[in-house]
């Protein structure tokens, strides 16, 4: 059975997510610590609980999901699994700190490109890999079928979606995906996004504003 540790991070209240199964074998999603305290907290727990990173994983590449991808990388010597249609988002990482103020270098990490129709595997648990651009072009979702439950980035949150006002945003493709992709899954498919709460796909099916 796989567990999941959410932690809130940087500006953004970004979530950071870490899967880890009872071999203690886990995955790093989306790695938003972006000063000593708060990868201290993720470095801690990692420790505590004794679990071996596998896989870092990025929903997408914005700069809030991005921020500790180095000190990961670093740390546990091991590729980023991304879609590269997100590679040229990352690449303009700088720039986006600019933006926020924040200083922020260039990231020099060894990256495995993934996309649609291929599959992860933790531990004989499988992941399905959905295409679902609109917040951004490379954005996908991890899906649990035996589990139902999802790690959306941000795609889909609790009553909305992401914003589309960002570079090579497009709300049309983004609410096509939704509804053709994730929309078809089963109700109780829990939805862990890339901010705010937990939510799930029959919750969103009704009362999501963007999606009726």
């Amino acid at each position: 059975m796989l567990q999941i540790q959410a932690f809130v991070f940087n500006f953004a209240s970004e979530n950071t997510y870490i899967l880890y199964n009872e071999n203690k074998n886990a995955w790093l999603i989306d790695p938003g610590n972006m000063n000593n305290e708060e990868t201290k907290l993720i470095s801690d727990f990692i420790t505590e609980k004794g679990l071996h990173i596998q896989k870092i994983l990025l929903t997408h590449a914005h700069i809030d999901h991005v921020l500790g991808l180095q000190w990961a990388f670093d740390q546990f010597k091991i590729p980023v699994t991304m879609h590269q249609d997100d590679k040229e988002v990352l690449d303009m990482l700088q720039m986006s700190g600019m933006r926020f103020g924040l200083p922020v270098n260039p990231v020099n990490v060894d990256i495995e490109y993934i996309k649609e129709g291929e599959e992860l595997e933790l531990d004989g648990e499988k992941f399905k890999i959905y295409h679902v651009p609109g917040h951004s072009p490379g954005s996908i979702v991890y899906h649990n079928e035996d589990q139902k439950f999802m790690i959306s980035g941000d795609v889909l949150f609790e009553g909305s979606i992401g914003r589309t006002d960002l570079y090579k945003g497009d709300y049309d493709l983004l609410i096509n995906g939704i509804k053709t992709k994730l929309f078809i899954l089963d109700d109780e498919t829990q939805v862990f996004s890339g901010h705010g709460n937990p939510t799930s796909i029959g919750f969103e099916k009704q009362y999501n504003p963007f999606l009726k």
